[in-house]
């Protein structure tokens, strides 16, 4: 059924790049941020531990399911 005749061209490659660099830039952000967080000031609030260890788990989780989403499935499934 089409809607419209419209057909979307994504360009699969470059989002996979991007997922994958946003997925290490929140690893990174998050390590970094707890690093810091625990050298520099006396003591880590809770919910910014929680904050920055979050970030490294969703980090590596995006870093790894965007390129197998967006870089295998998708465009085999197209």
């Amino acid at each position: 059924m089409s809607y419209g005749g419209q057909q979307q061209d994504l360009d699969y490659a470059r989002i996979a790049k991007l997922g994958f660099f946003a997925g290490v830039a929140m690893f990174l952000l998050g390590a970094v941020g707890e690093v810091i967080g625990r050298t520099m000031t006396a003591g880590v609030p809770a919910a910014a531990d929680q904050l920055f260890i979050s970030l490294e788990a969703v980090g590596v989780l995006v870093g790894l399911l965007v390129p197998l989403v967006f870089g295998i499935v998708l465009p085999l499934v197209e």
